[in-house]
Order: structure tokens, then sequence, then C-alpha cells
């Protein structure tokens, strides 16, 4: 942490602050947007409400710019870097999908090649579209019961390095999806000892930065740069993201990068949304998830003692594969009642009026952080007692794999660019992909442009789509064709 981050107020909100008093100037608008304070658009002022539109303003030189900062968003991001243990932090307006992007467009250039697990999210793949990087896919080790992916193997890091040498960076997912963590600290070794940057997507591991007995943060183990999704168990809105980077990563390149696809016209009610979160959680924030981890581990234990599920939880940490757990995900597997993840997503929703984060073709994933009660939780382990005892079934017809290890024929860039041919999806079996396939969440692709199609990835979407799962991506919506290498 540098000089400049220590000691800071973190009681201090300076981009909302700024708002406050604009808002109390009462100035004529003669400036973009064209609503005009809510004026020009009374249905969405109802709908928003006054406070919120009054404050959906351009930059201008009292509220600073996202661009270059030098004032009151600079303040902010100092604070969040100073709350998150980071040399620097950027406030993102473009999701974590546009950290992540930054953050590999920053370490990779067209030809680099980037170490990481294949059961990444789509905006990884899609930076590396972006730039002509080079993956080098670590497989991440499978649970055969649970049919998930799991975290990397020290070992297949340290071989993957040995066997490129020249590559730039290795990405980690720190967690998974389900909660899962690879052996950071080790990883983040092993790339500086190569050479190499180590970045971590941090999109679900928010509060690991504020609560004990959580594994550990990106910034603590020593990664160069960290996409931190505040939207997500921060309590920001939607959209709103943290890109953090360490002491030897050039903060001034970082921004470049950034702007390269950053908005010039960055959204204050974003903004000011990351600066009150991030006080809250620096304030607040240990004994918020605290809580958090504590509700998730009652949960687990009544879903467990309902018989038939299994919400896991540390009992898989192995030290290594699965160096850690996140005790605040409540990971559900539902393929021994008969049920597909996503059949009981569907039915929580459409009989029980609970929306989880989602289900896959194994398993289901309730998302508990600081707006959750405990009267909630009681009313999803009832539901789901209930979805048990009402339409338990032999699950003997199952898929149980939810990870394929992909055949990488040419890079993302050269495939997704390339001379291309729409066939019908099952003519495309031992043709190379040119788009994406993914289940949406949790976004990770089960084709990536430049991917050999086989049958048994073929068998996997159409069992998905017939399930249930919101499948995105390719070109045709309904996927009942694939945009293949012409030959």
């Amino acid at each position: 942490m540098s000089e400049k981050h220590t000691h800071m107020d973190q009681r201090r909100a300076p981009i909302h602050e700024a708002l406050e008093n604009f808002r109390r100037m009462r100035v004529v608008p003669f400036d973009v947007p064209g609503h005009k304070r809510g004026r020009g658009n009374p249905e969405l002022t109802k709908f928003l409400g006054e406070q919120c539109v009054g404050v959906d303003v351009n930059s201008m030189k009292p509220l600073d710019n996202l661009c270059h900062p030098v004032s009151v968003i600079r303040e902010a991001e100092e604070l969040a870097a100073d709350a998150f243990g980071a040399a620097h932090a950027f406030l993102m307006v473009g999701g974590t999908t546009s950290s992540v992007q930054s953050m590999v467009l920053t370490a990779c250039k067209r030809g680099d090649e980037i170490i990481l697990p294949r059961n990444v999210h789509r905006s990884v793949l899609n930076a590396l579209v972006l730039c002509g990087a080079i993956p080098v896919y670590v497989n991440p080790e499978v649970d055969q019961r649970l049919g998930i992916s799991l975290g990397m193997k020290r070992e297949q890091v340290a071989k993957a390095i040995a066997e490129h040498p020249k590559a730039v960076a290795v990405l980690v997912n720190n967690p998974t999806y389900y909660g899962i963590c690879s052996d950071l600290r080790a990883i983040v070794k092993m790339a500086h000892d190569a050479g190499m940057l180590c970045l971590a997507d941090e999109a679900h591991g928010t509060h690991f930065y504020f609560g004990g007995g959580l594994p550990v943060s990106a910034m603590a183990a020593g990664a160069d740069m960290a996409s931190v999704s505040m939207h997500k168990s921060g309590g920001s809105l939607t959209q709103s993201s943290l890109l953090l980077t360490g002491q030897n990563v050039h903060a001034g390149y970082v921004r470049q990068i950034i702007n390269l696809t950053q908005t010039t016209s960055g959204s204050y009610l974003l903004m000011s949304s990351l600066d009150i979160s991030r006080r809250n959680l620096a304030l607040r924030g240990r004994q918020i998830f605290h809580q958090v981890a504590d509700m998730a581990e009652y949960a687990r234990e009544e879903i467990n003692a309902i018989g038939g599920y299994y919400a896991f939880g540390k009992e898989l940490v192995n030290g290594d594969s699965v160096f850690d757990f996140d005790i605040t995900k409540l990971s559900v597997h539902t393929r021994d009642i008969g049920l597909a993840g996503i059949e009981v997503y569907d039915i929580l929703r459409d009989e029980y009026d609970i929306q989880i984060e989602f289900g896959d073709i194994g398993n289901i994933l309730a998302y508990l952080s600081i707006g959750d009660r405990s009267q909630e939780v009681e009313r999803l382990v009832s539901a789901l007692a209930e979805i048990k005892r009402r339409y338990q079934t032999d699950g003997s017809g199952l898929l149980n794999q939810e990870y394929i290890d992909p055949e990488v024929v040419a890079s993302p860039q050269d495939a997704f660019y390339a001379n291309k041919c729409s066939l019908p999806l099952r003519e495309t079996k031992g043709k190379v992909c040119c788009e994406f396939v993914m289940c949406y969440p949790p976004g990770i692709p089960i084709l990536a442009p430049g991917e050999r199609i086989t049958g048994e990835i073929l068998d996997y979407i159409e069992y998905a789509k017939a399930k249930g799962c919101s499948m995105t991506g390719p070109e045709d919506p309904e996927i009942l064709h694939l945009n293949v290498l012409a030959e």
C-alpha cells in the first residue's frame, strides 16, 4: 500500500458529498443529459424519483471526470484503494466485464500467451478476441459427484509456466461461481518468479476484503490486478465495479487502457453507489459478512438435513484444487433428488416467488449478501423441502458433467474474425467454432471461438436447452445453427 493511502478517513464519500453540494446549488442545466434533472421525462422521474434523476448529471469541473480524475473521483478512488489494500483503484461503470477486459488488455498484446483456467467468464475470452492474445488453458480438476469444475492445481500451473516461459500473465478465478478458490498465494509466487503478472477475477470475491475467516483476497495475496464486482456482494448498483492494481502495475497505462473502451459519460449514479458502498464496507463490512457467513452456514445445515440435496461447503477443501471455500456461497447439488439445478431454479421462481442466482444441470446457487435476512433464508429452506416432497424422482438419466475439456485449434481472435459459415447444430460436429455458446448465468462458455465442436459438446448444449438453461452467445438466438470455420 502506498504512503498516500495510509490513515485515510473511510467515513468520507467524496462523490456523494459533491453531488449533495451540487444539488443544493440549483444550477441551471444547459448541458446533457437532455432530461434536465428529470423535467423532460416525467414518466421516468415518477418511476425513479426526483432525487435519483436529479443527480444523473454530466461530468463538469465541480464533479470531476472519470476519464481523467483530478478531484472528487480521484479522492474516491484513493479511498477505495486504501479500503481494499491496493496501490490504485479505478471506478468502473461498465460492469466487472469492463474491469476484466481492462485487466487482460493491460497485460496482453497480440500474440502474447496468457495462462488461465478454461472455466473463466466470457469477458476474459472476449478480451482475447479483442487483443489477439493466445490462451494457454489449465484444465481445472472436476468433482465427479457434483459435476463442477474446481480450481487450478499448483503442479498444473507450474507445468504451464515451465512449458510457456514467455507467457505474460496467469489469471485466476478467486473464487469460482461456486465459491471454490485455488492456492492464490502460491500461484502469485510462481507467476512472479517467472516474470509474469498474476491477475484475479474477483467478480464473486468482494467480501474477501472485509470478512474474517474468508479466503485470501487478491491484493493480500500479492496479485498484480483484480476485478471486483462491487455490485454483487458489495451492495453497489448493478454495472458498477472496481479494478484494483498492485505496486508493480503502471496506473497511468491502466487508465489509458480503460479509456479505450469505457464511456466518456460515466454515470454518477453508478460512481456514487461505488463511493457509498465502499464507505459502508470499510466501516461495517467485517460485521456484515460475519452475519452473511453465519446465515449461509445455517442454511447449509438445514438444507442437508432435508436429505437428497447436498449443500456443499468447507469439507471439499483438499489443500490444492480446492485450496479454500467461500462459506458465504450457498451452492446446492440437486441431481440426487432427480432434478437438474435449472429445474429447481424454475420451480422456485414460478411456484414460490423465490429468485435464486442460477441453476445449471446439477446445481443451484442462492446468492447471500448484505441485504439478506434470516426469514428469507427460512423461506428458501422450506421451499426446497417442499420441492423434494412434491417432485423427487429417479435421477439416473440426468447428465452430471458440467465441464468438458476443450480442444483449441485457433486463437479466439483468429477464429472469431475468420471466414465462416452457418451450419445446423448437428452438422457442426468436428468443425471449429467461431462464436461463443454459454449458459448465463454463470456465463462460462461451453464453446469459445477456436475450439473444436464434439458430439459430447453438442449433447450438452441440447440437454441444457431442453432442461431450460438460458443459452446465449451465438448469432442464431434459437441456437439451431452455429458459425464454424469455412473450409
